[in-house]
């Protein structure tokens, strides 16, 4: 079993803290604005790729914040690449970037690598200064330093009573500039991350866990070196599912389920939203929702996966620990994992598909979250 680390939380004032350890800064502090003095440069939320600390309560900062974040791109073992808040410490996927509906990031993109490479957003504003995309010149040159800025909004109502949607929802980032017009070499080595923005109301998390089906690999890697993530059981556990690459997927989680919609909550006893335990997801999309860890159920080791059956035989599936309420490994949830570990139909090879990358995170440390450029470009 790895060995479970969870998040730090810090209580350091942010003049101790240095943009080089930002990462001990909590879900909670910055989300909520009570570690004291906390104001820019921050980092949006520098909790590593796939784990986000205890979110507890607090009264919600005021709209309107602007911070700064610094973001290295680094280049990883086997051909592969990441992005990291500190130098020496990038991950695949990125670190997991949050805000507020009416948030702007400031976002410094150092390039260690000797590619050309850049950072591009969904789901928020951006000019075309901070596309992060070749067609507008947006990029960022080996060993260049380049900011982007991200802003959001939220909805508003139109003279005529129409409603114009805010940046609330799941995101992501990649880069869009490796090798081609479009970044794939990039996004196939490991570039991109989740981005979230929340709306005023919705309910901060326990633990976040990214995964990214990228081609025929969850986070770049293949059964049984998928990511494992844990919950303890009652925990309130929030998954952003992202697609990149060339196949069609389906995400399904075993023995959860979650209202299809912006948050996976129901508003209400007559919410016609669908319940479901599956959803598409395929290149570029995104999605997110949030479950109770084991309501209903229990603790015990749970199966996630894509149901196109090709890939989850072919290595697209991992496991999703419910600990017991204390943290105490559930009874047969050993066992599962052993199985699954020795599961010889999951393949562990391919293109993409390399288990060596350095930099895996959530708290189980063992989640780390991958054809050509167009000829006329």
């Amino acid at each position: 079993m790895p060995e479970n680390n969870a998040e730090t939380r810090s209580t350091q004032s942010p003049s101790t803290q240095s943009r080089s350890t930002q990462s001990a800064v909590s879900r909670r502090s910055i989300l909520t604005g009570t570690l004291a003095g906390l104001m820019a440069p921050t980092a949006a939320l520098a909790l590593g790729a796939d784990t986000a600390a205890a979110a507890g309560t607090g009264i919600v900062r005021p709209l309107g914040t602007t911070r700064h974040i610094t973001i290295y791109a680094e280049p990883l073992p086997g051909g592969l690449y990441g992005y990291g808040l500190t130098p020496g410490k990038a991950t695949i996927p990125g670190p997991l970037l949050e805000m507020w509906e009416g948030d702007t990031l400031q976002i410094e993109l150092v390039n260690n690598t000797d590619k050309r490479l850049s950072i591009h957003p969904h789901g928020v504003d951006y000019k075309t200064a901070s596309d992060g995309s070749p067609f507008n010149d947006s990029f960022n040159e080996p060993g260049e330093t380049r900011t982007y800025t991200w802003g959001s909004h939220v909805q508003t109502q139109l003279d005529d009573g129409h409603w114009l949607p805010g940046s609330a929802g799941y995101w992501h980032y990649h880069d869009h500039a490796m090798d081609g017009e479009h970044g794939t070499a990039g996004l196939r080595a490991g570039l991109y991350g989740g981005l979230v923005v929340r709306r005023k109301g919705d309910i901060v998390p326990d633990r976040t866990y990214t995964v990214v089906f990228n081609d025929m690999t969850i986070n770049n890697k293949s059964a049984p070196n998928t990511p494992m993530f844990e919950a303890n059981l009652g925990e309130t556990v929030e998954f952003v599912a992202i697609g990149h690459g060339d196949q069609l997927h389906t995400f399904h989680l075993h023995a959860h389920r979650w209202a299809n919609n912006r948050t996976g909550y129901l508003t209400g006893p007559d919410d016609p939203s669908q319940v479901i335990d599956t959803r598409d997801l395929n290149p570029g999309d995104s999605f997110g929702f949030q479950v109770k860890a084991g309501q209903k159920v229990g603790a015990g080791a749970w199966m996630y996966h894509c149901h196109v059956q090709f890939h989850s035989d072919g290595g697209m599936a991992g496991v999703f620990l419910v600990r017991n309420a204390d943290g105490s490994m559930p009874a047969g949830a050993q066992d599962a994992i052993d199985r699954f570990h020795e599961h010889g139909g999951h393949l562990t090879s391919g293109t993409a598909q390399s288990g060596t990358q350095s930099g895996t995170q959530s708290t189980a440390e063992s989640a780390t979250g991958t054809t050509t450029a167009h000829s006329g470009h």
